[in-house]
């Protein structure tokens, strides 16, 4: 072969290359970017509550694939320490949360699962689904006997989309499946008791 065919041959190549490190990544390709909004930490007679939402947390492939009957689970980690100044913060509690949420085709309603509340709620709509899916309502932390009056605590919170585990055949069909695993940053909320 000579000097001017490898030379073309390269060329060939390189075009491809070029052009996909200049092309942007689709918008598709973007992982959501979710966050907590409206927490709420008080308490009852006998317990520290828990309220807060995960905003933008279903993109449109998510969306697709529960459509699709894809079961997906949500998983919430809570914490609260006692902040202490000379000291490692003390942990008070840690709980972790599953939602899950899966699409009849058949029945045409969607189906959250909220174990925390031993409930099974059927939606008609992927909104309502979605934003009970995605909400935490009243949770107890801890019972108020494990607090003490004047000292500082922290409630520290993040949601996690989990990582569906498909057949291996169905990686090359769901390309999305990556966009799956992904979660908020840890939020937290500092008070007084």
């Amino acid at each position: 072969m000579n000097t001017l065919a490898i030379r073309k041959l390269s060329l060939l190549f390189m075009v491809p290359i070029f052009l996909a490190l200049r092309c942007p990544p689709p918008a598709h390709a973007q992982a959501p970017k979710a966050s907590i909004e409206d927490i709420i930490v008080t308490s009852s007679r006998d317990h520290l509550l828990l309220y807060f939402s995960v905003k933008d947390c279903f993109s449109e492939e998510i969306k697709k694939a529960i459509e699709n009957g894809i079961k997906t689970t949500f998983t919430f980690y809570i914490n609260l320490f006692e902040l202490r100044d000379f000291w490692w913060n003390r942990q008070i509690a840690s709980i972790t949360l599953t939602h899950h949420i899966q699409y009849d085709n058949l029945k045409k309603v969607y189906t959250v699962e909220l174990p925390e509340r031993n409930k099974s709620l059927a939606f008609k709509d992927m909104e309502s689904a979605g934003k009970a899916m995605s909400e935490i309502v009243g949770i107890e932390v801890t019972g108020l006997d494990n607090l003490q009056k004047g000292r500082r605590y922290q409630v520290r919170m993040m949601a996690e989309l989990d990582r569906i585990t498909l057949p291996f055949y169905l990686h090359y069909v769901f390309f999305f499946v990556s966009l799956w695993d992904y979660e908020t940053e840890w939020y937290s909320i500092d008070f007084r008791y």
